[in-house]
């Protein structure tokens, strides 16, 4: 890629440029006409033939003019992501509207991606990493049925996650109470990690071994914490605004997209490797893999709590999106969101 002369990347630029701003092809009259690129139709259109030759042009039709490759996107991307600086302005409000959802807001994460959404006109995504160290506020077991109970787990982060727990017999819910009593010492403040080790050793003590009740208990809590997963969950805000884009008009594209939202394991695998880079990435297209709608593309950056990886915020929208607006917005948002979290903290 870096063999273009300025020439052919001044003229490719253009052509990203214009395909981003219209989503029809490019053709030489309208590059001339709108670029000030002080060159023949006739010199543009080698040019463009040339770029077609290296793959970073392709012609949908004959007569019509010419849109870009991935390979084009990814070039105009890395150039961009070179010069890529947010504005203090922008930082400014991106971190007052953060530091007021996060004050406000029984689901932080879910509104910042709204407000994303909203900002960028595509879906928002993000992530937030689930790991050992969440402390747990609360465990409570309600019955459901006369063999099983659900098992809530309440976290100091806000988040709630629910099990179903099967028993060798019926509990009723006077010795649940007991239950939660023996449990509430154990558990209240303390990592997932510790609440883990010390259930295993109250387990393998004697003392517990004689008394039936404390047995049940530090057995139902190891059943309840070892079925929570560490990894990173993914929200999707603003899917809709995918489906109005004219990109997606086609029924067939349509459920391209449907099914690239639905593999949301891939998403999270993206997301952590954007958080394990520890620096803003963008995939373009099949870069994401194969599962992936070839005309998606994600802008991603990670965000942080007092400097340790919390997790990764990003939009998702088609090849042609608005890099040069989205990439600095994702950028401020994620810096937005490690300094609401790290202040409420």
């Amino acid at each position: 890629m870096t063999s273009l002369n300025p020439r052919a990347r001044k003229i490719l630029f253009a052509v990203v440029s214009e395909y981003i701003s219209t989503g029809d092809p490019v053709g030489s009259r309208t590059l001339a006409r709108r670029y000030g690129l002080e060159l023949s139709a006739a010199t543009i259109r080698n040019v463009l033939a040339d770029l077609e030759e290296g793959a970073f042009l392709e012609q949908p039709h004959t007569s019509a003019g010419r849109v870009p490759t991935e390979r084009a996107f990814r070039l105009f991307i890395d150039t961009l992501l070179q010069t890529n600086i947010v504005s203090p302005e922008m930082q400014a409000s991106l971190d007052k509207r953060v530091q007021e959802i996060h004050a406000l807001s029984g689901d932080p994460m879910r509104d910042t991606g709204k407000m994303l959404s909203e900002l960028s006109g595509t879906a928002a995504i993000l992530s937030a990493r689930r790991t050992s160290g969440r402390a747990l506020t609360t465990l409570r077991f309600i019955p459901t049925k006369p063999r099983q109970v659900l098992a809530v787990l309440v976290f100091d982060d806000g988040s709630v996650e629910n099990r179903f727990v099967e028993l060798a017999g019926h509990i009723p819910e006077s010795e649940l109470m007991k239950i939660h009593n023996v449990l509430s010492d154990v558990v209240e403040g303390r990592s997932l990690a510790e609440v883990r080790d010390l259930i295993a050793r109250r387990l393998d003590d004697e003392r517990t071994e004689a008394d039936q009740l404390r047995r049940k208990a530090f057995e139902l809590g190891r059943q309840a914490i070892d079925g929570v997963d560490d990894k990173s969950q993914l929200i999707v805000e603003g899917q809709t605004r995918l489906l109005e884009l004219p990109e997606y008009a086609d029924a067939g594209r349509l459920r391209q997209v449907l099914r690239a939202l639905e593999e949301r394991q891939d998403l999270v695998q993206l997301l952590d490797k954007t958080l394990e880079a520890g620096a803003a990435m963008v995939f373009v297209g099949s870069e994401k893999g194969e599962s992936h709608d070839p005309l998606l593309s994600l802008v991603i950056a990670p965000f942080s709590e007092h400097g340790r990886a919390a997790g990764a915020v990003g939009v998702i929208g088609p090849t042609r999106m608005d890099y040069a607006k989205v990439m600095p917005l994702v950028d401020a948002t994620a810096a937005a969101m490690s300094g609401a979290i790290s202040r409420k903290k």
